[in-house]
């Protein structure tokens, strides 16, 4: 066991996960076990690079008494930010004009000053894209796979997908039931940019018509066909799962408000190109709008879009994530005693391995064709949306 006395910071990227607070008490055990020192680091790297807007200077000691009285379904006792990105930060110069500065230099050198010797950070795939940069400026860096999608590659669960699942699972069964008492077609968006996790492993757990996910490529006249045989006058009613990521043959287009599409468009920029309409600015609940007003032109019963969105981020952390959190956390101490330097926790079950930053990065855990969600889905008779 290394015995000399160390003094590791650990921050949090951007975006509510619940249950934060636990991987943070799992690495102050176990850096108390060690004789080592916790600095929690507020609000991403904020509370290192502006300490004078924060009372305790930005840092705070975590130490086995403050960590043992920290609530789990708590908010995050270091907070997180908006963007954890000190290569690009936003600065207002002596033109009044908003730029983007590079303070990584700037950032090392207070890692430096505050004689801390490394650094954990609980990111998702883009923070460690940043972390990885870092580290090969030298920052010694482990970071903590943390994803309600479960895009991040080189782990099987990230942490924070399982109590999103639960929450999603759970607002889908009362949106059924609402859809089997209204009589209509319920189409609920949830949380998957780029990966269909959720959407998949939530919709066969309700029993959903259809799951749309961004690696299918969906042709909603296969969803309007499969609905047409389901939906019936002793079941007249359906639901549709889809993931916000999801891509459509055609790409059928949104139909908005004139007066705020119109309001929207003049705040972007003369030269914007592309989806020039409100989901250019709020992407949330795009996906929903479309196939249920595409669905609505080709079916009877009439159609709703709900969107979940970021309330899957909400809520207590489940049983597992709890177990989950200390682990990781314990596990980034395990990494840093081991020598392990600019890696990622990794959970395989029933083991815990250190990946290196640059097999986490740029690359994206999606739902594979032979996955057996799929094989599931299709058994249960869940439309998928396209041939694969």
């Amino acid at each position: 066991m290394n015995t000399k006395t160390r003094r590791i910071a650990i921050n949090v990227g951007g975006g509510f996960v619940p249950g934060m607070n636990t991987v943070v008490a799992g690495a102050a055990l176990a850096a108390d076990t060690l004789g080592w020192e916790l600095i929690g680091i507020r609000n991403g790297f904020d509370g290192l690079m502006h300490p004078d807007h924060y009372p305790d200077d930005g840092l705070v000691v975590l130490d086995r008494q403050q960590v043992e009285s920290l609530e789990p379904a708590g908010g995050g006792v270091l907070g997180q930010s908006a963007r954890v990105d000190p290569f690009h930060v936003r600065h207002v110069n002596d033109d009044n004009m908003v730029e983007e500065v590079d303070l990584s230099d700037f950032l090392l050198e207070q890692l430096k000053e505050k004689k801390i010797d490394a650094l954990i950070s609980v990111v998702d795939a883009r923070g460690m894209s940043v972390l990885y940069k870092l580290h090969r400026k030298g920052l010694n860096t482990v970071c903590i796979p943390r994803s309600i999608e479960n895009d991040t590659t080189a782990t099987m669960i990230s942490f924070g997908f399982n109590s999103a699942l639960s929450f999603t699972i759970e607002m889908l069964s009362r949106a059924r039931q609402a859809a089997q008492s209204a009589r209509r077609i319920g189409v609920v968006e949830v949380q998957g940019e780029r990966a269909g996790w959720l959407a998949l492993q939530a919709g066969i757990a309700v029993g959903a018509d259809a799951v749309l996910i961004p690696e299918i490529l969906c042709d909603l006249d296969t969803i309007a066909a499969s609905l047409k045989h389901k939906v019936t006058p002793s079941r007249p009613w359906g639901l549709v799962v889809v993931a916000e990521g999801t891509q459509f043959v055609g790409k059928p287009q949104v139909q908005t408000d004139k007066q705020d599409r119109g309001s929207l468009k003049d705040s972007l920029s003369p030269l914007a190109t592309g989806d020039s309409s409100e989901h250019v600015i709020q992407q949330s609940g795009q996906a929903a709008k479309t196939v249920a007003r595409q669905l609505q032109l080709m079916l009877p019963e009439e159609t709703y879009p709900l969107v979940l969105g970021p309330w899957a981020r909400g809520g207590p952390p489940t049983a597992v994530d709890r177990q989950l959190g200390m682990f990781y956390g314990a596990g980034a101490i395990e990494a840093m005693r081991a020598g392990k330097n600019g890696v990622m926790v990794a959970f395989a079950p029933p083991s815990m391995n250190f990946v290196p930053l640059t097999e986490a990065i740029n690359k994206v855990r999606t739902v594979p064709v032979n996955s057996e969600f799929i094989h599931i889905a299709k058994s249960l008779g869940i439309c998928l949306g396209g041939a694969l």
